[in-house]
């Protein structure tokens, strides 16, 4: 029996199917590459024009000496005793942002034929979104939808915010493969928490594959977007894509193998899905796990942008 357990703990620390609060944390530069917050187009401008925000912001960024024409109001206190010197703390444009990042974790998203799970893909495309949310002043919350209670993580900013993110996303995905529950609880439960997390006005990010949504998952989004402005992020596999008949192999989580057949070709339904999900008013990307995080990045620029 001993031996039997090696290959599941091996299997578990498998990259592509561990998912790492560290190598989370290390998409930050990732998702900030090229990118300065004071001059990023602004979506939704006639011609897109690139400005810059008049006044200060209300973030704080950096403390230096203080220089003649500096507005005395800004005088950092606790460098100015601490050196003798005077010190003024800096500000960047803030946007005024709430964010609740939505990562589903439920059986179906534990799958993946190329490169990693799909539950790891829609982790790091949250993620990279996150880092990009957070270094424009925004705030960042999280919900993790599982086979088990859902982890919560409540917006907030800066860099402390990601890092409670980015280690529940670590958490919650360890816990989700270490499980033994094989069926999806309906993912319009953990979707109506997203009303006690944000105000009105607030934006909610979900990444899923979709699978078993749970009933009346177009009334429950539909009522969201009454209030709150949805985008999806719609995790595919290559698999799911382009699948032949025949007998394919599988691993599950605690080491044991098989084979099923399968008669039916695959079409793509993530495509499909986007659609309907444009029809009840809410927007999406398809998300390719085989792609990875290099690829993900400008897709989350582009949707960072409309946010």
């Amino acid at each position: 029996m001993a031996g039997s357990a090696t290959p599941a703990t091996d299997l578990l620390e498998t990259p592509g199917i561990h998912l790492s609060g560290a190598g989370l944390m290390s998409l930050r530069h990732l998702a900030r590459r090229g990118v300065s917050p004071s001059t990023r187009t602004i979506a939704g401008l006639p011609g897109g024009i690139v400005t810059r925000k008049r006044g200060r912001g209300s973030e704080p960024d950096d403390v230096r000496l203080w220089s003649e024409g500096d507005d005395r109001r800004f005088i950092d206190r606790n460098a100015t005793a601490r050196t003798g010197e005077l010190h003024v703390r800096t500000h960047h444009d803030e946007r005024d942002r709430a964010v609740v990042l939505m990562a589903d974790f439920r059986p179906s998203m534990l799958f993946g034929t190329r490169r990693a799970l799909r539950s790891v893909a829609a982790a790091e495309a949250l993620a990279l979104l996150g880092w990009r949310i957070v270094g424009d002043g925004g705030r960042i919350g999280l919900i993790v939808a599982s086979a088990g209670e859902p982890a919560v993580v409540r917006p907030a900013g800066g860099e402390r915010a990601m890092t409670a993110v980015t280690g529940a996303l670590a958490h919650a995905h360890a816990a989700a493969l270490a499980g033994s529950a094989k069926d999806d609880p309906p993912l319009t439960d953990t979707l109506a928490l997203a009303r006690a997390l944000l105000p009105s006005g607030g934006h909610l990010v979900i990444a899923s594959a979709l699978d078993a949504p749970g009933p009346d998952l177009e009334g429950l989004m539909t009522a969201l977007a009454e209030r709150l402005s949805i985008r999806m992020l719609l995790v595919s596999d290559a698999f799911e894509r382009a699948r032949p008949s025949g007998f394919y192999p599988y691993a599950l989580p605690d080491g044991r193998r098989g084979t099923v057949q399968d008669d039916r070709a695959a079409h793509s339904t993530a495509d499909t899905r986007l659609a309907r999900l444009h029809a009840w008013g809410v927007e999406g990307l398809r998300i390719d796990v085989e792609a990875g995080p290099e690829s993900y990045a400008p897709l989350m620029e582009r949707l960072d942008a409309v946010l």
